[in-house]
């Protein structure tokens, strides 16, 4: 039967959850003692990966734990107890640790295996609700994450239990990540794709135009032919070098609105006359972030790219910027 509940109640309830899944952290709070300790450094010791594995709820939150200590330096991954029967056990070696995640301790699938992790020389770190289970009490370390109650009003659905335990496996790896010296460039690196890893790994040389995409004239050149160059390659301007493809200077889009204001003959002044000579360049090395930094306190959009005798080697502009995912 569909009960009907006012907007107030509504939000009662919600607080209500929030309040008993806030009291379920607290108290695993008080917990953190010399196990905690025992559990970093089991895993700490270990010259193989955290295998994490857990049923139905535990299973998903077993899963984020594990996602959550490879992409923070720990290597980990998930394995489903209940396959680990038929196989998938071999993922297991004896230079690593199992992670078993279980609110009672007794979950079936992962006590059956547990002799045959001990045979293999595994160790074993438990997270349970019960520290007198099988499961806690064969582990080499134990992390209590009983709560006094759940969120479901039926005390049923693993609710409060979930988000302690999911809390327990942040601060386990997140204290993890500190001893190891783990820096946001390492999360870069096994987040490439992320807008922290593009941040921290793209250089300047991987978004650059290169070759003939890079729009350059010779100071002799009319400024009719230099708006053809500029129009072909797209960038909004072009470089003005010379016969050594060393950088004399540069002309953009707002050089011709002015220049076209002051009533420049664009068929008969010559580049040269026209270009700015104290143009902004960058090197291919520097962080393409760095490269957004140099535009903005320069409020400018293009910057071109130059080697250390100062020639031409690259071109770019703030939709590759863009395009790169960096801004």
């Amino acid at each position: 039967m569909l009960l009907e509940l006012t907007p107030d109640e509504l939000i009662a309830l919600a607080d209500e959850v929030l309040a008993i899944e806030s009291r379920a952290v607290e108290s695993i709070r008080t917990r953190l003692d010399a196990s905690f300790v025992a559990a970093c450094q089991l895993c700490l010791d270990t010259p193989g990966r955290i295998v994490v594995t857990g049923m139905g709820k535990s299973g998903h939150i077993g899963n984020k734990i594990a996602a959550t200590l490879a992409s923070t330096g720990t290597p980990a991954f998930f394995m489903h107890p209940a396959e680990a029967s038929h196989g998938d056990l071999g993922m297991i070696t004896g230079q690593d640790v199992l992670l078993a995640v279980s609110y009672s301790g007794e979950t079936d699938e992962i006590v059956t295996i547990l002799p045959l992790v001990k045979r293999m020389g595994a160790k074993l770190l438990s997270l349970t609700g019960n520290p007198n289970s099988t499961l806690a009490k064969s582990a080499d370390a134990h992390l209590d994450i009983s709560v006094s109650e759940e969120a479901c009003p039926l005390n049923l659905a693993p609710t409060a239990s979930t988000t302690a335990t999911l809390a327990m496996g942040d601060a386990l790896a997140v204290a993890l990540l500190k001893t190891r010296g783990f820096t946001a460039e390492d999360f870069a690196m096994s987040h490439p794709s992320g807008s922290l890893g593009k941040r921290l790994l793209l250089r300047v040389a991987d978004v650059m135009r290169t070759d003939a995409d890079i729009p350059h004239v010779a100071p002799t050149v009319r400024l009719r032919d230099g708006l053809i160059e500029m129009s072909q390659k797209g960038l909004g301007m072009t470089a003005i070098i010379d016969e050594r493809q060393r950088i004399l200077g540069i002309f953009t889009d707002g050089d011709l609105r002015r220049a076209l204001d002051a009533g420049v003959d664009v068929h008969k002044t010559l580049m040269s006359e026209i270009m700015h000579t104290e143009c902004k360049t960058t090197s291919s090395d520097v962080l393409a972030v760095e490269a957004v930094r140099l535009m903005e306190e320069n409020k400018i959009t293009s910057l071109l790219v130059a080697d250390e005798n100062n020639r031409l080697i690259g071109a770019l502009n703030i939709h590759d910027l863009f395009r790169a995912g960096i801004m």
